[in-house]
């Protein structure tokens, strides 16, 4: 671990960036050039004294984990990223293996849509960030860890709250969807984690099991889903999708036909969140 190197690369990288590249407020006070101390500890999810000690040269060895944290807290293009975890003491991730890191350009995008339900989903159909009113509108789904973390393993091992988030009429077409889906991560690197994914699904849903004997292809969601919210009840959205093709992620936005009951139903969100 590289200390006087770690806090001038986090220095300087935090003085570059405006409170609005990572969706903050402008307070008409501020004097700082840059991010505050406090606020990028806040956007990596660490203590303002933890992070304040790193730049202080006299923090402890950060985690893999902190570090990630830290990378997309800053906004990091993956170059930066690999720069970051060698000073902090920890070999560079395998980018082949690790394709958890949002690209600063999507993620100055998700910033700016603090008042709109979006997320960045990977390749696996793990959610990797949401806004706040994404949570709102389909629950925290970066809070699962192993193979849960994944939208299809949860959905055909019965997880409640990935079925009930469509209506059951729905069902069987969201079911070879993303089965479909899987197939294609699973064309394209059938030795890594989507093999996991298909292995632990053959073994424990029959479900499963059924439609990826039928080997559908080229499924995909229309442009308009019907999602049920435990408080609103059913919306009927809009989801445009904007795909990373370096990352292998997309950024899926939902969005309602202005002055319908869908819309409406958007903007009491910020209520239920």
């Amino acid at each position: 671990m590289d200390r006087a190197q770690l806090a001038d690369f986090l220095r300087t990288r935090r003085e570059a960036l405006q409170p609005e590249d990572v969706g903050l407020q402008r307070g008409q006070r501020r004097r700082t050039g840059g991010l505050r101390r406090e606020e990028v500890a806040a956007l990596a999810g660490m203590s303002a004294d933890y992070y304040g000690r790193i730049e202080q040269q006299r923090g402890p060895l950060p985690s893999e984990q902190m570090l990630a944290s830290l990378a997309r807290a800053l906004h990091l293009g993956l170059d930066e990223r690999d720069h970051l975890f060698r000073l902090g003491g920890h070999p560079a991730p395998q980018r082949l293996l690790r394709d958890d890191h949002i690209s600063p350009g999507v993620m100055r995008i998700l910033d700016r849509l603090e008042d709109t339900p979006a997320m960045v989903i990977s390749r696996y159909g793990e959610t990797l960030r949401q806004t706040r009113l994404a949570v709102a509108l389909v629950g925290d789904e970066t809070k699962y860890t192993g193979l849960a973390r994944s939208a299809w393993f949860r959905w055909f091992t019965g997880d409640p709250v990935a079925r009930r988030l469509y209506p059951a009429e729905h069902h069987p077409k969201h079911g070879r969807i993303f089965a479909a889906q899987l197939r294609t991560a699973y064309a394209a690197a059938p030795d890594g984690r989507a093999g996991e994914i298909v292995d632990a699904l053959l073994a424990r849903s029959e479900e499963f099991a059924a439609i990826w004997a039928e080997h559908k292809v080229g499924l995909s969601h229309t442009d308009r889903k019907t999602l049920l919210h435990p408080e609103l009840g059913a919306l009927d959205l809009f989801c445009q999708n904007l795909f990373d093709p370096d990352q292998l992620q997309t950024l899926l936005v939902f969005t309602a036909v202005p002055g319908s009951v869908s819309y409406e139903k958007l903007q009491l969100l910020s209520a239920v969140a």
